[in-house]
């Protein structure tokens, strides 16, 4: 997910995404464990998208808290 694509999301969605996309990272390393994944770089582009989603979400809390 593009960084663009992130900023243009509103809160609610931006916490609904971030769970959906920990969830589904969860699900993906459980079966990355028990067989092979077809392509395993899957793994570290939900772990790049997370930390994009997250660094986000911090940035509008400071900008929150700046503004009051």
């Amino acid at each position: 997910m593009k960084q663009q694509v992130i900023k243009e999301l509103s809160t609610p969605e931006l916490i609904e995404r971030l769970e959906d996309e920990e969830n589904q990272l969860q699900k993906m390393k459980l079966h990355h464990k028990v067989s092979e994944l077809e392509n395993p770089r899957k793994i570290s582009a939900f772990r790049k998208t997370i930390a994009r989603l997250k660094s986000e979400m911090r940035r509008r809390e400071l900008e929150q808290e700046k503004n009051i």
